[in-house]
């Protein structure tokens, strides 16, 4: 396959194709083609981790612990693959292709719910560092959550954790799950391009993205779920998000692997809480600033107080989750939570 096939079916395909893909082998984790691959000993256990976005700051810690050759010097070598919703990285996950996936703690209770067992064994943040924006031409029709019903909005990808959000200030704000329609439209450009062109109204979206639209005064924000007392107010309660999650099955059978991988995490969250955000921007890829270092700075001061400086999943965090998706997925009131994520490896990991 040529890479810029490749390069399509990793970066932005709907959940569909990504599956049927991995199904048929055309993608599988040992093809490298177009991911980030950390430099290693070649006996280092290789690990292939999908991401829901790595230019995303939410996803910050994946790429930053490469980039401070953190994998390696945990003695584990991890190829980091792209995705443009976390959605797809779970597919990839429960299809065998990949062994961990970068996104949402959330997703592991949906995925508890079809009799599907994943676990996050490291919890990056207690914020979900969205905000629903709405179009700044609905400014005089849209003032409160409760008038969101009707509206296109726009999310990564069906099933992904904007998604979920979107729905719940959907119902929260007196409505129905289908009181308004998800546009799959990913983030950044896409996103951008959505909001610009009119084909969605409002949109639950991350940073940088957030900052684009409100600065380009394309949209302006109704629900911040970005900074932790505005989110706190917003969702009841902490909200697990950037986490590794993976296969129960994979943990108990490689628990020296995912320990060298939660070690790696735990490291890169103590240097990023040690570390200014202009010194911190500076180890990252310089195509993540699109164009703009200062914009991406100005983002990440906002972004940083999101993520945890130890990895543990917080105290009541999985209950308050449990309880914004029950909202609109009953089933999620009957899931063990105990097997939806472990603080088994951060544990020792701050040691």
């Amino acid at each position: 396959m040529k890479k810029s096939t490749l390069k399509k079916i990793v970066t932005g395909v709907s959940g569909i194709v990504v599956f049927t893909m991995l199904l048929t082998g055309c993608f599988s984790s040992s093809a490298n083609s177009n991911s980030s691959t950390q430099n290693g000993s070649s006996t280092h256990p290789r690990v292939v981790i999908m991401v829901g976005g790595l230019e995303k700051i939410i996803y910050m810690p994946f790429m930053l612990a490469q980039q401070l050759g953190y994998y390696q010097q945990a003695g584990v070598n991890v190829s980091l693959v792209e995705e443009s919703a976390g959605q797809d990285a779970e597919l990839a996950l429960l299809a065998g292709q990949v062994d961990g996936a970068g996104g949402f703690y959330d997703h592991t209770l949906d995925l508890a719910t079809k009799g599907k067992n994943v676990e996050a064994v490291v919890t990056m943040a207690d914020v979900p560092g969205e905000t629903l924006l709405v179009s700044d031409k609905l400014k005089n029709k849209v003032k409160s959550i409760s008038d969101l019903k009707g509206l296109k909005i726009g999310v990564t990808g069906l099933g992904s954790s904007t998604n979920m959000l979107a729905t719940y200030n959907v119902v929260k704000g007196g409505g129905k799950e289908n009181d308004y329609t998800p546009i799959p439209v990913g983030a950044g450009s896409t996103l951008i391009a959505a909001m610009k062109n009119n084909k969605i109204d409002a949109a639950v979206t991350s940073e940088p993205t957030a900052t684009m639209l409100e600065n380009s005064h394309l949209a302006y924000p109704l629900v911040d779920m970005n900074h932790k007392d505005s989110s706190n107010k917003a969702l009841g309660g902490g909200y697990a998000s950037t986490s590794l999650y993976m296969q129960n099955s994979y943990v108990k059978a490689h628990p020296d692997v995912v320990q060298k991988l939660v070690n790696a995490y735990v490291k890169t969250l103590k240097w990023m809480s040690t570390h200014t955000p202009e010194e911190i921007a500076a180890k990252m890829p310089t195509d993540y600033y699109a164009g703009n270092k200062s914009l991406y700075i100005q983002a990440l001061k906002g972004q940083l107080p999101m993520f945890t400086h130890d990895g543990k999943m917080p105290a009541s965090v999985p209950e308050n989750v449990q309880k914004i998706l029950s909202s609109f997925k009953p089933d999620v009131k009957n899931i063990d939570l105990s097997k939806t994520y472990t603080n088994q490896f951060v544990n020792k990991a701050n040691q």
